[in-house]
């Protein structure tokens, strides 16, 4: 790929609206949704708890309902998942739906809700994830969890917030969390430079990215992690885009740190995220993987 491509906005724009490249987005909205809303009306969940004062700050709670292996006097593991759509749309509760096979594998799951652009910036939403994953860390044996066993998956979006926790400096932002806090991440097409997406119109409009902001929150620009794992996946339908950026953090961090670095078979943007929801697919393999039952 040229440097002219790479600053495109044409070009760009058209590798980054994944709504214009998945015609049929809106059908996988309104599954989401229906199954979402199916689940949290059986699911013995915990809705709305917030996990911080601030807009946003509240998240759903799913408890395992199966032992974990392995769990013994500790409890269950805990899966964090955080929703994608360029962190400028979408909510919590459209995801309920991929915690119930998770649930049955042994995982307690969460999903945190976050403000979203333009009314913040994506920094002040890496830091509300920061304050969400401190919440399940203090309030794990609380809900018969496991405080050392806490993985977090992220679809997009999330991928990128999922993989920027994995690079926090924990005693910066929540002194007592000095200790590795994740077992591991999961990002699901994740978002690992920024910079492209300055030259997106229809997403910089509202993430008003400056060329400081996508230094300090491009995974792709930090230093590996001295400790957890990172597993990268995208879709085999997506744009070449978002192959490169899943590519990019492998070349970066190196295989040490992402050990998984997958292409899955048709899957495009939007349908690479429910493989969560079932039992047989690489995906869930992979996010139990993040709290060990895998």
């Amino acid at each position: 790929m040229t440097l002219r491509a790479r600053t495109d906005p044409a070009w760009l724009e058209a590798q980054y609206n994944n709504r214009a490249l998945v015609p049929g987005h809106a059908q996988h909205f309104a599954r989401w949704a229906e199954a979402s809303r199916l689940v949290r009306e059986r699911a013995n969940a915990l809705l709305d708890v917030p996990y911080g004062t601030g807009a946003g700050e509240t998240l759903d709670l799913f408890p395992a309902t199966q032992p974990a292996p392995g769990a013994a006097g500790g409890g269950a593991p805990m899966l964090v998942f955080i929703h994608g759509g360029y962190w400028r749309s979408l909510d919590k509760s459209d995801f309920s739906f991929i915690a119930p096979a998770l649930n049955a594998a042994g995982a307690t799951v969460v999903v945190p809700n976050y403000a979203l652009c333009p009314a913040v910036g994506i920094e002040h939403i890496a830091l509300q994830m920061t304050q969400a994953l401190a919440w399940v860390w203090r309030h794990a044996a609380l809900h018969g969890c496991d405080a050392t066993r806490i993985g977090v998956v992220g679809h997009s979006a999330g991928g990128h917030l999922a993989t920027m926790l994995l690079s926090c400096r924990w005693k910066d932002v929540v002194p007592e969390m000095t200790a590795q806090a994740l077992t591991a991440a999961l990002s699901i097409s994740g978002l690992y430079d920024l910079e492209p997406l300055r030259h997106v119109a229809s997403v910089q409009a509202d993430l008003q990215l400056t060329p400081a902001a996508v230094r300090r929150l491009s995974p792709a620009f930090f230093p590996r992690p001295k400790a957890g794992k990172l597993l990268a996946v995208v879709g085999m339908e997506e744009s070449d885009e978002f192959l490169r950026q899943n590519s990019l953090i492998r070349e970066v961090w190196g295989p040490t740190a992402v050990p998984v670095c997958e292409t899955l078979p048709g899957c495009n943007h939007f349908s690479v995220v429910e493989g969560l929801a079932d039992a047989r697919s690489r995906l869930h393999h992979l996010a139990l993987r993040t709290v060990g039952l895998r």
